[in-house]
């Protein structure tokens, strides 16, 4: 057992700030207070004046799929041959030994959703790692989690150049309904499907199962809406990735009770659709009530800087407990997690962060991580 002392826990169950005690207990959080009895035996990791965090979360990365220095083989982020390809898996193509993992570590990321590019309308499913285990084969939390879809710029733009549909949004549009509609008939009007059909399609009827959600990549308000209206149309949950003018249209996200992942936000306006990126959006968001967690899109902005978006948005308006609950009980629980990551609470998983001061404060360092009750240098020097 370890005992973390000392510290002011920033615990993210709604408990405030306290100077306090954390046990763990092998990969899981034992007890939490301001007056824990440390068990005989127990290594104590004396914090005092540090501050204690949940381990953050990013919602919205392609580490190891679009590798940091490794890509002399081409592009493992989009599959372009077809539009259309929920059956492929990121878990498949991503390098476990990326430097990617060692730099969420360093900023106190300690899991993340990864997931295919938005090159296609369907891209793909989504997998969530967490960045330190003995074996890379361990650090595959859950597999697959999501499938990942896109509408807007990037599809058009993509199969424009290869002279293919989709060419407009009507088209991208059209070929998500036609995937949903051709699942949800081989689901409830039983349509013989061929095997390689089967395996297509599965991961959308597992969405219309609403076994796992649909990762739109969208931008524009207009986008927004097509995205709202097909949810409508076919009952499946949705998750907004980016949502730069989400803002715009956040009385339909309420009314649809869609959250969004908002960002990357450290970027310049790389595109048409982007003119409204700013960070007053997560202010924005958090007034009109609308449920939002923070992401990097890493490497479109260094996983290890999601901290800094935290605190560049707490600079713009946004509440200091909202900014951290961006990027940790928000962010697991738009991704289905918040039962075991996210806070530091009794039963939960054992991802915690030491800094040496206020986490939003650039300044402060990251002394301590732990993963599953691992700490870091246990494992990566």
């Amino acid at each position: 057992m370890i005992a973390i002392t000392g510290g002011t826990l920033l615990t993210m169950d709604g408990r405030g700030a306290f100077r306090g005690t954390v046990i763990v207990d092998g990969p899981t959080i034992h007890s939490v207070g301001s007056a824990v009895e440390i068990p005989p035996g127990c290594t104590v990791i004396d914090a005092p004046g540090s501050y204690v965090t949940p381990g953050l979360i990013d919602a919205h990365t392609h580490l190891g799929l679009e590798e940091e220095i490794y890509r002399i083989e081409g592009d493992d982020v989009n599959e372009i041959h077809e539009p259309v390809t929920p059956q492929l898996m990121a878990a498949d193509g991503v390098n476990y030994y990326d430097l990617g993992f060692k730099d969420a570590l360093r900023g106190g990321v300690t899991r993340s959703l990864c997931m295919p590019g938005s090159a296609n309308v369907i891209g793909g499913q989504a997998v969530l790692l967490k960045h330190l285990a003995p074996r890379a084969v361990q650090m595959i939390d859950r597999n697959p989690w999501g499938v990942k879809a896109a509408l807007g710029e990037n599809p058009k733009r993509v199969y424009s150049a290869l002279k293919k549909t989709p060419v407009t949004r009507m088209a991208s549009a059209s070929l998500l309904r036609e995937a949903l509609y051709t699942a949800s008939r081989a689901m409830e009007k039983g349509e013989a499907l061929s095997s390689a059909e089967f395996f297509k399609w599965e991961p959308i009827m597992r969405v219309l199962r609403k076994e796992q959600p649909l990762l739109l990549h969208v931008h524009r308000a207009d986008d927004i809406l097509t995205a709202l209206r097909i949810k409508e149309e076919f009952d499946f949950n949705l998750v907004i990735q980016h949502g730069t003018e989400a803002f715009m249209v956040a009385e339909e996200l309420n009314r649809h009770q869609v959250p969004v992942c908002l960002g990357p936000l450290l970027v310049n306006r790389a595109k048409v659709e982007m003119k409204e990126v700013s960070f007053k959006n997560a202010a924005r968001l958090a007034e009109l009530g609308v449920e939002f967690c923070l992401i990097t899109d890493h490497p479109v902005v260094p996983v290890e800087q999601l901290r800094v978006c935290a605190a560049l948005a707490a600079r713009e308006g946004l509440a200091e407990e909202q900014a951290l609950a961006a990027v940790t009980i928000n962010a697991a629980s738009i991704i289905g997690a918040a039962d075991r990551l996210g806070s530091i609470s009794a039963g939960k998983r054992a991802d915690l962060v030491i800094f040496d001061g206020h986490p939003l404060e650039f300044r402060s360092r990251i002394c301590q991580v732990m993963v599953d009750g691992l700490l870091w240098g246990e494992i990566i020097e």
